[in-house]
């Protein structure tokens, strides 16, 4: 096989997976999207808790903010980074906002976010929220598994919710 045809061939590879990349990183974010609206449900203590889902910023970002779970509400956003990277910001009651990078399961109904950076992080070590899995059940219900790591103790909270009538 001559040299020319090899490069030909790697270079449709590259092209053919990143474009296969940013379509499943959008249509991630698409899917996603569907959650908009009020969801309830309970903590992992059974307290009951309310969220919030709200597409914003012209279409270029998801609000979620949670009511009832502590003094103060959280929020995040998400949103594309580029057009092959879906992320997400949280703004933590702890003071700092940590973005996470998501990996989506083959049938899209799970969506795992791994910490990246933050914002107004003390130290590397300092509380924040290290990693969240949101996991699509039906249109109708979803669960979030939230994981706060603070001096390399991990914190768990999980929320199962359903859609508001």
């Amino acid at each position: 096989m001559s040299t020319k045809l090899i490069c030909v061939s790697m270079l449709l590879l590259v092209t053919s997976t990143v474009a296969f990349a940013q379509l499943d990183a959008q249509k991630s974010f698409t899917q996603l999207k569907a959650l908009a609206g009020n969801w309830e449900g309970k903590n992992s203590q059974g307290m009951p808790l309310e969220v919030t889902f709200r597409d914003t910023a012209g279409g270029s970002a998801l609000m979620s903010e949670i009511h009832g779970h502590g003094p103060e509400n959280m929020i995040s956003m998400f949103h594309m980074d580029g057009p092959n990277r879906l992320m997400l910001t949280h703004y933590c009651g702890s003071g700092n906002q940590p973005r996470m990078q998501a990996t989506v399961s083959p049938d899209g109904k799970t969506f795992s976010f791994d910490f990246v950076d933050a914002t107004n992080l003390a130290s590397p070590d300092a509380g924040h929220m290290q990693h969240v899995v949101f996991t699509i059940v039906d249109a109708n219900h979803h669960t979030e598994d939230w994981t706060f790591l603070d001096h390399g103790k991990q914190m768990k909270e999980f929320f199962d919710l359903h859609r508001k009538a």
